[in-house]
């Protein structure tokens, strides 16, 4: 055949002959298939690392969740563990009766009562440890870390007996501090027996044995903030208060936001220590929705109705978290 007769045979354009469809380019290109297996395996491979521990973490939380929601809508009793019979099933007959149950609302409110006054405290305090923490020395500031993790490692049985000791009615070290003042005499004070003073006291040994984290945790956030913002600030002629509402509290807002939903959530499972102050036989005033289920469950012996409690319980925190959640995604969005 001839050169001629070649050239008459290949499609041309322009005098040039096709390139061939890009489909049969990129199968002629070599190793580019790997290429793309390589890619999809590296973006499957963090999923695939993960998945232990989401298994694992489905086993532990998943499980009890899902039968602490089955055991709700049955009527389990002690009678039913020792004859190792199935409980009958009532529907929303536990939920219809503790919704409709007058002393579940009073500790409900309670429970809002004290964990408001816990959380608000906890934070104004923490905050201003932490922005104390920024102004001192470094070896202050390492001698308040170290005081504050030893507080914050502190076992809560024995946290709990000291502050049990301090208020002691017979040998307390807050009655003889008090009664030393002129005029004063609290001698024999038994603070427990208002239950407002009682939850007081409980709610400061809470208060006392959070702030470290909340502290520590701000004050790392109060590192990241630029120092040529709050200089910026001075020069505008902002002062004080300004700087930390315009410029500081902007940057730790997410880590604020956090640890306050964090606060709530902690504070809503108080048992602990109202166990431990009242020699585990708490009055009923001072019950909240932690103490309150447990009683139903292991006193009244009504399983139950405790699991359902605990649901409602997981509701009302729930409510609250998806709520800080959003905001933690709207400063997302803004940054």
């Amino acid at each position: 055949m001839s050169a001629a007769d070649t050239h008459a045979t290949e499609p041309v354009t322009g005098g040039r002959p096709l390139a061939p469809p890009p489909a049969a380019h990129r199968s002629a290109v070599p190793g580019r298939g790997r290429t793309g297996r390589r890619t999809r395996q590296s973006r499957s491979l963090p999923y695939l690392l993960i998945t232990p521990a989401l298994v694992i973490m489905a086993g532990v939380l998943g499980y009890p969740l899902v039968d602490t929601v089955v055991l709700s809508f049955q009527d389990e009793r002690r009678g039913n563990l020792w004859l190792h019979t199935s409980p009958p099933w009532v529907g929303f007959d536990q939920y219809t009766s503790v919704l409709t149950d007058s002393e579940f609302w009073h500790v409900v409110l309670r429970t809002f009562l004290f964990v408001a006054g816990c959380v608000f405290f906890t934070m104004v305090l923490g905050l201003l440890v932490a922005l104390l923490m920024q102004r001192v020395s470094d070896w202050v500031r390492l001698m308040m870390t170290s005081v504050m993790i030893t507080v914050w490692a502190m076992p809560l049985l024995v946290s709990s007996s000291i502050f049990k000791f301090m208020f002691d009615s017979d040998y307390g070290l807050v009655d003889q501090l008090l009664t030393r003042l002129p005029g004063v005499d609290y001698t024999g004070h038994n603070w427990f027996l208002n239950p407002t003073s009682g939850l007081t006291i409980i709610a400061i040994l809470v208060i006392w044995g959070a702030i470290p984290f909340i502290a520590i945790s701000l004050y790392s956030a109060l590192t990241q903030v630029p120092k040529e913002l709050e200089e910026a600030a001075r020069i505008d002629g902002a002062r004080g208060i300004g700087i930390f509402r315009f410029v500081t509290f902007p940057v730790i807002k997410p880590v604020f936001v956090m640890t306050t939903t964090l606060s709530v959530i902690w504070d809503f499972g108080v048992l602990g220590q109202i166990l431990l102050m009242r020699n585990n036989l708490p009055e009923q005033d001072y019950q909240l929705l932690g103490l309150y289920a447990y009683v139903q469950a292991f006193t009244v012996n009504s399983f139950s109705r405790s699991a359902a409690i605990s649901i409602i319980t997981v509701l009302l925190l729930s409510c609250f978290s998806i709520y800080y959640l959003r905001q933690l995604l709207k400063i997302g969005e803004v940054e």
